[in-house]
């Protein structure tokens, strides 16, 4: 566990799981929270769930962002707190991409802390995982 007294920035892991092959919104996003002093750590395309927990839980990181454009956001953000559960890590979960409006309560009954559809903007993204990830850090401390 990181010591928040360390002031360390707050590491963000983005990840595109699933089969979706459209990734410029995430390499976006994952400029934008670097450019505001983040550590942010990019997966690449075609992350399986269990790979992401994984990942998240080597890395010490604070917020998991998944971009998912496919349709699969359900199904995906369950298997990823399920990982996440087994393996006793619990950052914060923020969901991005193609979010129809009738998905979002279920996505934040599963414990997701932010739900960002496609017209989102970065600023706005970019300070709810700032809010969240400072949050983390106070946990983990």
């Amino acid at each position: 566990m990181r010591n928040v007294n360390d002031e360390q920035p707050i590491k963000v892991l983005i990840a595109k799981p699933g089969l979706d092959g459209h990734d410029r919104g995430a390499k976006i996003l994952a400029l934008a929270l670097r450019d505001a002093g983040m550590e942010v750590i990019y997966t690449g395309l075609h992350w399986r769930p269990e790979e992401i927990a994984a990942a998240a839980q080597q890395e010490d990181i604070d917020v998991v962002g998944l971009s998912i454009l496919a349709g699969s956001h359900v199904e995906m953000t369950t298997r990823l707190f399920d990982e996440l559960r087994a393996r006793g890590v619990a950052p914060a979960v923020v969901v991005g991409g193609t979010i129809p409006a009738a998905d979002v309560e279920e996505l934040r009954a599963l414990g997701v802390a932010g739900v960002f559809p496609v017209y989102s903007s970065l600023e706005e993204i970019v300070a709810f995982i700032e809010r969240v990830g400072r949050r983390q850090e106070a946990t983990d401390g």
